[in-house]
């Protein structure tokens, strides 16, 4: 009769027998006692030692995230301390109390759910019901699941109850978000905070399980498990437990990754293969086809930057233990690390983190991933870099080779254009071809005239240096550079002719001159400033490309003109780092730049492009015509 009645009690409370169906194997395979426990030593050891010398508190707090064990270990403990024959802090699971636990009919441990048990009414139960004495056991357990989710009036109304219960009850507070309660409850609590479960922890008890159930699986299979499970042991569980029902039985990495729709680490390893070979097209048709067997950009991006830390950390014996995957493939990460040199994965590790952050934002998302592919097939072609992958280069090479006749063609300029010859040859460099060069070929500029810059042809060969990476689009004079004083032509002329050998040795001992340069020049490499901030200052960038920089009369201080005075403030604050950013791209030390606010009548705001060509019609009208000719709006 008792029996019967505990079967109908079962039953109406929602508690089914095992018997009556199939059991989750995160139900079944919940551990009976403290020895089966995985990833909690430290936690597991203090409880059983409160156990074995009978220093029980009255309140505890489990706290971590969500299948690490909170819930489970709280039964263990309900179940050890009522234990009647506890063996080292375990409990028997042979006592009527044990078993009663175990059959979830036991009348001393109550688990109550505070999300949907979180009025004042359902505390003012809890204070009623715990006066009453234990059934079986010594003690009186209640577990309260989610207490964070109780209201302040709630908590308040548990305050005194938490803090002097009777001595045969016990409060054992489960939640995932420990911020959430309030300190006077924490202050009343014994806190354990759970770890998330490794991943080799899981690994073992997978395969545990996978032994008791006669099911086989690779090693392989269950560390993709254990990661898809992100340090939840319930998660890992019930993921294995839908494999089981993918394969029938027999678990390969192959069913694994089809059944979780996890990418492959094959094309990680076959693009870091493309990448480091600089093979551009190749990378694109992998990334390609990651996408037609329906993956996500954002997914494929994430899981390449975690591909790059991997080999990072496979590169040394020492921080080899934090690379979580299966023995045969931790092998071919040693392998593949050893090619790819500490800057290549540096900056291939920024590249990408920079896509995943901005691929939420984009409008073409693919195009998006496919530049950052481009950019980190091109790192180990970079020779002049000397950042050593603290910040990647944003220029992009042409992908597709051309033959060589072809490229000179593009690169050697018409005789009319000027090349940036002279930021490339060392003042000492020009002074030397000045002394070898005759007068006759030393051209003196006339008043009212800019110096004319000599042509690559008129320069010897052997005092260029080819720049390889990159060229510099607005050429900038050193003073020295130039051959013959500005101000006084003719006198510099003759003193160059009659410059004797120990002269130009003094010369070449003097430090080098500053470079002059123009509002082009200034205006350009602005631009190229703007267009370095980062994504947070993306208002301030828009802003300075929308100014035209002005030079004062001392040719080296340029004047920024703003509308209003918060704008002005925060130009000002950019200042020293303006400052040193054009020195150094002008080869000037003397630039300066100073802030001023408008006047009211004076109009700083930006132009569009209608009202930018009616302001340049005005100057000329043959541009009127143009566009009336060619039909142009």
């Amino acid at each position: 009769m008792l029996k019967c009645f505990k079967h109908i009690f079962a039953y109406f409370s929602g508690r089914v027998s095992d018997s009556m169906g199939y059991m989750a194997l995160y139900r079944k395979w919940r551990p009976n006692d403290f020895d089966e426990v995985r990833g909690q030593d430290a936690i597991v050891q203090t409880l059983r030692n409160q156990i074995i010398y009978n220093r029980i508190g009255h309140a505890y707090l489990f706290c971590g995230t969500r299948g690490t064990g909170k819930t489970s270990i709280a039964k263990l403990f309900a179940k050890a301390v009522n234990c009647e024959h506890p063996v080292n802090g375990n409990p028997c699971n042979a006592c009527p109390s044990c078993q009663a636990i175990n059959n979830q009919s036991s009348l001393d441990v109550l688990e109550i759910d505070a999300a949907s048990n979180n009025g004042v009414e359902n505390i003012r139960d809890i204070r009623e019901q715990v006066q009453y004495s234990p059934v079986e056991g010594r003690y009186k357990v209640y577990i309260i699941d989610e207490v964070h989710m109780l209201s302040a009036s709630a908590f308040n109304a548990f305050l005194k109850t938490l803090e002097e219960p009777p001595r045969h009850a016990i409060f054992i507070l489960a939640t995932t978000e420990n911020h959430k309660i309030l300190p006077t409850i924490l202050s009343r609590c014994q806190i354990y905070d759970f770890n998330r479960i490794s991943v080799e922890d899981t690994v073992q008890h997978l395969a545990y399980v996978a032994s008791k159930e006669n099911i086989t699986a690779e090693p392989e299979a269950l560390n993709v498990i254990a990661l898809k499970a992100d340090g939840g042991m319930r998660d890992a569980l019930s993921i294995f437990d839908q494999v089981v029902s993918f394969t029938g039985g027999h678990i390969t990495y192959k069913s694994v990754i089809e059944n979780l729709n996890v990418l492959d680490y094959e094309y990680y390893f076959r693009l870091t293969d493309c990448f480091l070979e600089n093979k551009v097209s190749d990378a694109l048709l992998l990334f390609n086809d990651v996408l037609n067997k329906g993956f996500d950009g954002s997914h494929f991006i994430t899981g390449l930057s975690s591909h790059f830390r991997d080999l990072l950390v496979s590169k040394d014996a020492a921080t080899l233990a934090l690379l979580e995957v299966g023995a045969s493939i931790r092998q071919r990460y040693q392998e593949q690390a050893q090619k790819c040199p500490l800057p290549f994965l540096y900056r291939a590790m920024k590249l990408c983190n920079d896509c995943d952050m901005n691929y939420r934002a984009s409008k073409n998302k693919r195009l998006l991933v496919e530049l950052a592919l481009i950019q980190v097939a091109q790192l180990t072609t970079e020779g002049d870099d000397v950042g050593d992958g603290r910040r990647p280069k944003q220029a992009i090479k042409p992908i597709f080779t051309q033959s060589v006749a072809a490229q000179q063609s593009q690169t050697v300029p018409a005789t009319s254009q000027t090349q940036p010859v002279s930021a490339v040859v060392t003042p000492v460099q020009q002074q030397q071809q000045q002394l070898q060069q005759p007068a006759s070929v030393q051209s003196v500029p006339v008043a009212g005239t800019s110096p004319v810059i000599p042509s690559s042809a008129d320069i010897p060969a052997s005092g260029l240096k080819v720049p390889v990476k990159e060229e510099k689009k607005i050429p900038v004079m050193n003073k020295a550079g130039l051959g013959v004083s500005i101000k006084h032509p003719q006198k510099e002329a003759v003193s160059q002719r009659t410059t004797t050998p120990q002269a130009s040795s003094q010369v070449q001992s003097q430090p080098e001159e500053d470079y002059i340069f123009n509002e082009k020049d200034l205006n350009y490499y602005w631009q190229e400033y703007a267009g370095q901030l980062p994504i947070e200052h993306k208002a301030l960038a828009m802003r300075m490309q929308n100014i035209r920089l002005t030079l004062l009369n001392d040719d080296i201080t340029f004047e920024v003109v703003v509308d209003n005075e918060i704008v002005a403030k925060d130009f000002t604050s950019m200042i020293p780092n303006v400052q040193n950013y054009l020195r150094s791209r002008l080869k000037n030390r003397k630039v300066k730049m100073t802030v001023r606010v408008s006047a009211p009548a004076e109009n700083v705001r930006a132009f569009s492009r209608v009202e930018k060509f009616q302001m340049m019609a005005k100057k000329n009208e043959a541009l009127l015509q143009l566009k009336d000719e060619f039909g142009l709006y």
